[in-house]
C-alpha cells in the first residue's frame, strides 16, 4: 500500500546495516518493554479496538448527520489534527457534504471564536469537545463558550443529546462536567497518547459525521498492521522510513522537509509535524519537522531548497491515483501560449513538476530525497497510512534511546500560561 523509494536519498551507509539494532527494537516494542510502554496501546488497537463503542460511535455520527448543519470539534493537538487530516485528505477541501466540520478550541484567538459564533448562528449544531482532561486552556475556553451557545439556544434538555464528550474513562474535569451534565461520553483510552488517538473516537466520531467510511478506516489499519509486524527491513517499508531518518540525522541533517503536491494534504502534514515533534523533540535529541506543499510553495521556498543551507533533506508523499483530475482545454487563438499542453491531464503536469523537481533538487541542489508512495485517498489507505506513520515514529525515535510516548516539555509553557492566567 506504501511503496518507498530512497534511490534518491543520497545515502553513505547501507540501510541493512542497520538490521540488529531495529531486531532489538521491534521487540520491545512487540513485547511492551520499550521506552514509555504504558503508551503502546496503538500497536494491537486495530484488532484490540471497543467494538461496541466502535458501534456507538456510528449510531451517533449518524444521528449528527441526519440532524446537524454544523459540526463543532473542540479540541487541540491529537484531540484535532487527526480528524482534520483525515477528513480534508479524503473528502477534499470544498466538499458540499451536508455537515460542515469547524474546528474550535485549537487557538484563543478572539476573532476566531467571535467569527465562527457568527457563522453559525441559526443552522442546526453539534458539539464534539474532546480533551483527556478538560482542563488544556484553549479547549476549555472555546468549550465553555460554545456549550453556553448551544444550551441558551436549544435548552438543557436538547443540549444534552447535542453536546457529545470524548475524555478519559474515569477522572478529569471533562469526565466529571459530562457526567453531571448528561453529555454522552466516549472513551480516550488510558494507553494510548493524543498524537495516536485518530484511530479511536477521537478522531473517529468527526471522521464518521462527515460521511467517510470508518470500517474501511480501520480495515487499513489492521493490513497496516499486519504488514509491519515483521522486524525484516527488506520486508518493513515503514521501518526502512524510520532507519532513514537515523541515517539522514548522521549526515548532518537536522531538518525534514514533508512535500505534498496536493493542497488538501496540507493537514497530513500538520499531523505528522505533530507525531514527529513531540515524539522525539526531547533531549536536546530529534528533527525539525517541517513541511511545504509543492508546486506553490516552490514559489517562496524552492530558491532556499535548492541552494540555500543543506541541512535538511525531503520526505515527499505522492498520491498514485487522485480522486480527481482535470483535462486542460485547447483554445483557438492561443494567445497564453498554453495550447502544448492541451488535451493533456492536469495531473499528469503535476507528475511532470514532481519529476521534474526532484531531479533537480537532487541532481543539482544536492538535496536526499525519500519517497513515498500511496495509492489513493480512500478510508483505506488513509488508515494504512497512519499505522505506516505510528510504527515508524516508535522505531526512529526509540533508536535515538527517547521515550516517544511523553511530551514533559508541554507541561512547561503550560504552567506558565496558568500563572500568568491567575490560575492557582
Amino acid at each position: 500500500m506504501i511503496r518507498l523509494d530512497y534511490s534518491h536519498a543520497l545515502l553513505k551507509e547501507d540501510i541493512f546495516d542497520y538490521q540488529a539494532r531495529v531486531d532489538e527494537i521491534h521487540e520491545t516494542i512487540v513485547n511492551r518493554t520499550a521506552k514509555g510502554s504504558d503508551f503502546l496501546g496503538w500497536v494491537d488497537w486495530p484488532v484490540n479496538y471497543d467494538k461496541e463503542e466502535f458501534k456507538r460511535v456510528k449510531e451517533v455520527a449518524e444521528e449528527i448527520r441526519e440532524r446537524a448543519d454544523v459540526l463543532l470539534v473542540c479540541g487541540i493537538g491529537g484531540s484535532y489534527l487527526g480528524a482534520r487530516s483525515a477528513i480534508e485528505m479524503m473528502n477534499g477541501l470544498y466538499d458540499d457534504d451536508k455537515v460542515e466540520i469547524i474546528y474550535v478550541g485549537n487557538t484563543v484567538s478572539a476573532t476566531y471564536i467571535q467569527q465562527v459564533l457568527n457563522h453559525i448562528k441559526g443552522k442546526s449544531i453539534y458539539l464534539n469537545v474532546i480533551s483527556k482532561s478538560g482542563s488544556t486552556t484553549e479547549t476549555a475556553i472555546a468549550f465553555r463558550i460554545y456549550q453556553q451557545y448551544v444550551e441558551e439556544v436549544y435548552g438543557l434538555e436538547e443540549s444534552k443529546k447535542r453536546i457529545i464528550a470524548t475524555t478519559d474513562k474515569n477522572k478529569g474535569t471533562l469526565n466529571n462536567l459530562a457526567k453531571i451534565k448528561g453529555y454522552r461520553m466516549f472513551v480516550i483510552p488510558d494507553d494510548i497518547g493524543g498524537r495516536y488517538s485518530v484511530f479511536t473516537a477521537v478522531g473517529l466520531l468527526p471522521i464518521a459525521a462527515a460521511g467517510l467510511d470508518i470500517d474501511k478506516l480501520m480495515a487499513g489499519c489492521q493490513k497496516a498492521r499486519e504488514d509491519f509486524s515483521t522486524s525484516d527491513l527488506s520486508k518493513n517499508t515503514a521501518y526502512q522510513y524510520a532507519v532513514l531518518r537515523r541515517m539522514m540525522e548522521k549526515q548532518g541533517k537536522s531538518a525534514e522537509f514533508f512535500v505534498t503536491y496536493e493542497p488538501h494534504l496540507a493537514m497530513i502534514a500538520e499531523w505528522w509535524k505533530q507525531l514527529y515533534g513531540e515524539s522525539e523533540g526531547k533531549e536536546g535529541k530529534g528533527i525539525l519537522p517541517a513541511s511545504v506543499n509543492f508546486t506553490t510553495d516552490l514559489h517562496s521556498m524552492g530558491q532556499f531548497i535548492q541552494e540555500g543551507l543543506k541541512c535538511f533533506y525531503e520526505t515527499v508523499l505522492i498520491i498514485e491515483n487522485p480522486a480527481l483530475d482535470v483535462v486542460f482545454p485547447s483554445c483557438k487563438d492561443d494567445l497564453d501560449n498554453m495550447n502544448y499542453l492541451a488535451g493533456k491531464n492536469v495531473n499528469w503536469v503535476n507528475q511532470m513538476a514532481f519529476e521534474g523537481t526532484l531531479a533537480a533538487h537532487v541532481e543539482e541542489g544536492e538535496v536526499p530525497n525519500i519517497v513515498l508512495y500511496l495509492k489513493d485517498t480512500s478510508e483505506f489507505s488513509y488508515g494504512y497510512m497512519i499505522y505506516f506513520f505510528f510504527i515508524a515514529c516508535a522505531m526512529t525515535v526509540l533508536m535515538l534511546d527517547v521515550n516517544p510516548f511523553n511530551q514533559p516539555g508541554v507541561e512547561v509553557y503550560k504552567k506558565n500560561m496558568f500563572k500568568l492566567l491567575g490560575k492557582e
